[in-house]
């Protein structure tokens, strides 16, 4: 009910990317996992390897536009890999990029994120057979219809809902995201659908709520596309944090009761996390904790499979809120 993919990520490094995003973080938490004495006895139990699962270009198109797709799949790629993790500035200067320091090119990244979003449907399979599954990676929910941004190339949330629904695996499906950032483009992209249902607790300030919401021609820039449900946390609230989710849980409630949920366990609200933007939630270990454990309480309750993706988490402690909730789960189920 884990599920691992020891080359699942390459470090961004290796691009001469320098952003704070750790390549050992799935393996952190595993060897925090492992670190049970009773986990580690019955590994063969709860840790999954991947499938051989993968996705297609289809698979994308269900998604995202046919232009985009292109630009992905084709020679494009390595400017799409500068878009999308802001590696050059409005004045056309390197940003957290040195290219001199990169070993292997841009274009990559893509098979890394290939077999990343492989993993986000594959835990969807895995959590309706067992009824829960933490992927340790998977998340991307800025990537938009016919662009990505956030370090997101494709949304594979709607994506592997997409493609669990084309196979008539599920019909409905619930995307409860507790990462930092609001789910911008998950909300964006299953707008107007009645078959997903989004609730995104989020920074109420901060990116991408700090985006232009309008650009020259009036138009609205879809990261502002509201989810069914949001909850902005502003500065200072961290202690409301725990109370407006329970609340969220609450409203969701009302909606129809789904074949799966997919929760977006982001790291990035932890107190430790190195990166500057996400300071203001500050959640403690115990907060992300009870975080947590609320979610899987709430949709166990309700037999609702649930599928979990790591998201964001950000620096040296992005692991640390992992293997308190994992293991304890792994512990009641087992």
């Amino acid at each position: 009910m884990v599920l691992y993919n020891p080359s699942g990520r390459v470090p961004l490094i290796e691009f001469g990317i320098e952003i704070p995003v750790l390549p050992d973080r799935a393996a952190q938490v595993l060897a925090g996992l492992r670190a049970d004495a009773d986990l580690a006895a019955r590994e063969s139990e709860w840790l999954v390897g991947p499938d051989g699962s993968e996705l297609s270009e289809e698979d994308v198109l269900r998604v995202h536009s046919p232009a985009y797709t292109r630009r992905v799949f084709g020679p494009e790629v390595d400017q799409v890999m500068i878009e999308v993790f802001e590696l050059i500035d409005d004045r056309g200067n390197y940003h957290r990029y040195n290219p001199a320091n990169a070993r292997r090119p841009l274009s990559d990244l893509f098979g890394d994120w290939k077999r990343w979003m492989a993993g986000s449907y594959q835990v969807g399979k895995e959590a309706l057979v067992r009824q829960f599954c933490f992927f340790l990676g998977g998340g991307a929910h800025h990537g938009h219809y016919d662009f990505g941004h956030g370090f997101c190339i494709f949304n594979d949330i709607v994506i592997a809902i997409r493609r669990l629904q084309a196979e008539d695996r599920i019909r409905t499906a619930w995307v409860i995201d507790v990462d930092a950032h609001k789910g911008d483009g998950t909300a964006a992209l299953t707008d107007g659908d009645p078959s997903i249902t989004t609730l995104s607790v989020h920074m109420g300030k901060g990116w991408p709520l700090d985006l232009p919401e309008f650009d020259d021609r009036g138009v609205r820039h879809p990261a502002f596309t509201p989810s069914d449900i949001d909850v902005p946390i502003n500065p200072g609230e961290s202690g409301d944090y725990l109370p407006r989710l329970e609340a969220a849980l609450d409203r969701l409630d009302g909606y129809t009761r789904p074949d799966i949920a997919y929760v977006v366990d982001g790291a990035d609200p932890y107190e430790h996390d190195e990166l500057p933007s996400t300071a203001g939630l500050a959640l403690t270990l115990d907060q992300m904790l009870e975080r947590d454990l609320m979610i899987h309480g709430f949709l166990r309750s309700r037999g609702i499979p649930q599928a979990y993706l790591m998201s964001g988490g950000y620096g040296r402690r992005a692991w640390e809120p992992y293997p308190p909730f994992i293991g304890r789960v792994l512990r009641e189920r087992l």
